[in-house]
């Protein structure tokens, strides 16, 4: 039982990492939640609580966060009028945004400033650049609370399925045990060969 708690408790670690990555580019979000997800039932197999149904709700889960991630970007960034230049410096922004401090501010100023810039650097007036950066911004963000949203819905599933309980495990073993200890029989010595009494 002790080692089904540990397993447990270190999946809903890395799971929490996982949600956590879903606003940080370069760190697995939903992915991460289902390979640990998946890590823990082969490992425990039917002992850990999660069954493949519950691996099959994760990993649907976790494409609808890709689904729902890369179309609120494309529809964010389309609606202001980004282009797929747009797009690429914003993903150049949010990479050198990571190492702006404060932290928060350079992962919202860095894709706006990218966006923005290779709009303006291929053509487009800066007004309009300024609107698709923008728009790039806000389509990442409403991509990360997608993804996040997802992310919650993995965890709660996980926790909740994958809970250690004593009915999870096999029963144990019977062993018998003895009241009274055997006596031992006695023996009586034999009479020697050639002696009479």
């Amino acid at each position: 039982m002790t080692e089904l708690w540990i397993g447990y408790l270190i999946v809903l670690l890395i799971m929490f990492i996982g949600m956590i990555g879903n606003f940080i580019p370069g760190v697995p979000g939903t992915s991460l939640l289902l390979v640990t997800g998946l890590g823990h039932q082969l490992y425990f197999g039917q002992h850990g609580g999660i069954d493949w149904f519950w691996i099959g709700a994760l990993a649907v889960l976790t494409a609808a966060a890709f689904g729902l991630d890369y179309l609120a970007t494309f529809i964010g960034a389309k609606k202001l009028g980004a282009t797929w230049k747009g797009m690429l410096g914003a993903l150049l922004g949010l990479f050198v945004g990571l190492f702006i401090p404060p932290q928060p501010i350079g992962l919202i100023i860095g894709p706006f400033i990218g966006a923005m810039g290779f709009e303006w650097a291929f053509g487009r007036e800066a007004q309009d650049s300024a609107k698709a950066g923008a728009g790039a911004v806000i389509g990442m963000l409403l991509g990360a609370v997608g993804s996040m949203m997802c992310a919650a819905a993995m965890f709660g599933i996980f926790a909740f399925k994958a809970w250690p309980n004593s009915n999870v495990l096999p029963p144990m073993p019977i062993v018998p045990i003895a009241t009274e200890p055997a006596s031992e029989p006695t023996i009586e010595p034999a009479n020697p060969i050639g002696v009479k009494e």
